[in-house]
């Protein structure tokens, strides 16, 4: 896990926040075992911005995976910070229920809880009917 923490901790300092300067990084573990990063991008318009983990969902998946086995997201605030409301569901999509989401501090509080913690009752493909 210390890799995943050091990859999130570094493109953390890639963040584009210059609104709330409230710098967040992502990285996942793809099921390749190969490291993916992302970081939070504000916008003048800002609901326009890119939060980390879906910058990190964006490179798994333009790098060919579509699936990853355990994520870690750090951001500079006194307790672990849990993904957005629409990111929850970007992880569901990638990641069975059962795993693990880190989210730390920049000092190294963390605290760990798996998709199914993070988004019960998630909206999965079996509701489409196909």
């Amino acid at each position: 896990m210390s890799d995943l923490r050091e990859a999130a901790m570094a493109v953390r300092m890639n963040a584009h926040a210059p609104y709330s300067n409230f710098k967040v990084g992502a990285a996942l573990r793809g099921a390749s075992g190969t490291i993916y990063r992302g970081c939070n991008v504000e916008n003048v318009a800002y609901p326009e911005g890119t939060c980390a983990e879906a910058g990190a969902i964006a490179a798994m998946v333009a790098a060919g995976e579509t699936s990853f086995t355990e994520g870690y997201v750090v951001a500079g605030s006194p307790l672990p910070v849990t993904p957005c409301g629409g990111c929850r569901q970007k992880l569901a999509e990638f990641g069975a229920g059962d795993v693990v989401v880190t989210m730390a501090t920049v000092e190294g509080v963390e605290e760990a809880m798996s998709i199914s913690a993070l988004l019960p009752g998630a909206f999965d493909s079996s509701f489409l009917g196909r």
